[in-house]
């Protein structure tokens, strides 16, 4: 039985490392993200707007939970999901939990294509974007380093990059 956790912040990659890292171990992949759109129907910008951060943070404390029971899994969380109640601690000791850790100015890089699907990100370009992914490391980097594996995943820019960190990780963890 196996249970891997794929933490950091938005863009740092756990979705696109996860998917392939999940393939490759023969582990059933589960974005955490994804699995609670499904159940409740709504995205995570719209469970945010009509619940608020309070609700949404217990909502998704919970399907942690409810995925946590799953044997021989994969699952990548929301880049907020570690810092919140007691989420770090109940993923170390029901599983294997990594870090992907991004420098702040390759996130900004990642994250600047993608900012309008992102609410939190919207309206905020180069410096300000920059200083804000900075200080939202700052406060979540405590939570993300009580990982068990801490994994530099900068290199990301085409999928040969993506197969050689999911090569690497593997072998991290097949040693753990």
């Amino acid at each position: 039985m196996k249970r891997i956790f794929l933490i950091g912040y938005m863009g740092a990659g756990k979705t696109t490392i996860g998917k392939q890292l999940a393939g490759q171990m023969n582990l059933i992949f589960i974005d955490l993200d994804h699995h609670i759109e499904a159940r409740y129907h709504r995205t995570i910008s719209e469970l945010f707007a009509e619940k608020g951060e309070e609700a949404f943070r217990d909502i998704e404390r919970r399907m942690l939970h409810e995925v946590s029971m799953f044997e021989n899994v994969l699952i990548s969380t929301g880049g907020g999901a570690p810092c919140f109640f007691d989420n770090m601690e109940f993923m170390n000791s029901v599983g294997e939990t990594v870090y992907i850790k991004v420098s702040p100015p390759e996130l900004v890089n990642r994250l600047d294509m993608v900012r309008q699907t992102r609410p939190v990100l919207s309206g905020r370009r180069g410096n300000e974007l920059l200083t804000f992914v900075t200080e939202s490391l700052e406060v979540r980097k405590p939570f993300y380093e009580q990982a068990s594996i801490i994994f530099e995943a900068e290199a990301m820019l085409n999928d040969s990059d993506v197969s050689t960190l999911v090569y690497e990780l593997e072998k991290i963890l097949l040693v753990n």
